[in-house]
Order: C-alpha cells, then sequence, then structure tokens
C-alpha cells in the first residue's frame, strides 16, 4: 500500500469517472513495472 500511495498519491487527480479509471490503471501499470524490475530472476541449478 505504501507503495501505491507514492506512485499515485493521496488522491485521484481527474474528477471524471472514466478519467480515474485511466489513471488508476496507469498507476497500477507503474506499479508492477517496479515490483518486476525488484523481483530477482531464480534459475535452477540441476
Amino acid at each position: 500500500m505504501s507503495r501505491w500511495k507514492r506512485v499515485i498519491g493521496n488522491g485521484l487527480r481527474s474528477q471524471t469517472d472514466g478519467r480515474q479509471a485511466t489513471e488508476v490503471a496507469i498507476a497500477a501499470d507503474v506499479l508492477n513495472r517496479m515490483l518486476e524490475l525488484g523481483r530477482p530472476e531464480y534459475v535452477r541449478i540441476a
């Protein structure tokens, strides 16, 4: 939740429902990219 608030702030900036949905979708994409960059890649050694 802390990262989410850092990405989008305490509230949405848009006023209309359609724009708010777009803003949330963009913020979720950014958050997912941040998490993907920080996630280690595991390689199985046989």
